[in-house]
């Protein structure tokens, strides 16, 4: 299976089933992302090492203006996609299996994890995945240890508060905080 038709599966929400195609293309993908941050990780590295290395882990264009702060951890990583001036502080995993798009301007914090994958409830199909995809908005905030579930948007200039576990939308500039996130106030 190519990377692309990979992707356009995990887009349209097909379950990746054990021993499926679509999950050995997944086990592929994960042992090349996880080489590509070892080799990110392992050493220092500059600014734009760091932009043409998270390219190699995209598998496309990065913007120059991208910033990360290391250790950095994704098994995937073809299905990311940043915008201009994102940064994204150290300790972050991304589960990027079923797609994560940052908009422009946002601020990812210390050790976020962004999850856009699920398994089945099922104990006899537990080792099914669902991706679903998620969405942060330009300008929006990601505080340290926060969590972004599956399925989730967080709107344009949204914060979400440190230590969140976001399970639904966030409104676009509004600030949700707590386990699990629930809207505090406007912007």
């Amino acid at each position: 299976m190519k990377t692309e038709e990979f992707l356009e599966q995990m887009s349209a929400g097909r379950p990746a089933t054990p021993g499926s195609e679509l999950a050995e293309k997944m086990d592929e993908l994960a042992d090349e992302a996880i080489r590509l941050c070892m080799d990110l990780n392992s050493r220092y590295t500059t600014p734009e090492e760091r932009v043409a290395i998270m390219a190699r882990i995209t598998g496309r264009q990065v913007p120059s203006s991208f910033r990360l702060f290391p250790p950095f951890t994704t098994d995937c990583g073809k299905h990311i996609r940043f915008g201009e001036r994102v940064f994204v502080n150290s300790g972050c995993r991304f589960q990027d299996q079923g797609g994560i798009t940052i908009g422009d301007d946002a601020l990812i914090g210390h050790n976020v994890v962004i999850a856009t994958l699920n398994h089945e409830l099922d104990p006899e199909r537990r080792a099914t995945t669902v991706p679903q995809p998620v969405r942060i908005g330009e300008r929006a905030w990601i505080g340290a240890n926060a969590t972004i579930l599956p399925g989730v948007t967080v709107g344009e200039g949204a914060v979400v508060a440190a230590g969140a576990v976001v399970t639904k939308d966030v409104p676009p500039r509004t600030v949700v905080g707590g386990v699990p996130a629930r809207v505090l106030r406007e912007v």
